[in-house]
């Protein structure tokens, strides 16, 4: 797509993998809720191999990322990716390079024998949403994301 090289990171891109991850809190207006750090991201992609990253580069260049991980739903009886984070830097932004993370992430699911590629998005992110939806992901408009965290999580876990 328009040149874009897609890539798998590697131990050695932490750094780089952290400073996408700054880039996306930032564009969603979220930054003060980064409590990652480059260890951590280390740690979890991969020691404990519970995600993956891929890089689209330009000219040799990373100009965005998606990090996945696989979930999986009992109705279809397999895994799927659940896509955490895609971000391509603002001025890459229209040259193909988050289309060609997607198609790369639509062949992985496909290779591995996954039943669905699924995301979220946040609902004031038109450009986003107009975007997945030309892709043809459609919106699950009758699901609500529920989430528990930090001191409401310990405490549910006491119980």
């Amino acid at each position: 797509m328009n040149g874009t090289e897609i890539r798998k990171a590697e131990r050695k891109d932490t750094a780089l993998i952290f400073e996408f991850i700054k880039g996306l809190a930032e564009y969603e207006k979220m930054s003060d809720e980064v409590v990652a750090d480059e260890s951590l991201l280390e740690e979890w992609i991969f020691d404990k191999e519970k995600a993956e990253v891929l890089f689209a580069l330009s000219d040799g260049k990373e100009v965005g990322f998606a990090l996945f991980f696989h979930n999986f739903s009992t109705f279809m009886g397999r895994a799927g990716i659940y896509l955490e984070d895609l971000y391509v830097k603002p001025e890459y932004r229209g040259q193909g390079h988050g289309k060609a993370l997607l198609r790369a992430l639509a062949a992985i699911t496909v290779e591995r024998g996954c039943g669905r590629l699924e995301w979220v998005c946040l609902d004031w992110n038109k450009p986003s949403i107009d975007f997945y939806l030309s892709l043809g992901a459609q919106r699950m408009d009758e699901w609500t994301t529920y989430r528990v965290t930090g001191e409401a999580l310990k405490k549910l876990a006491e119980q």
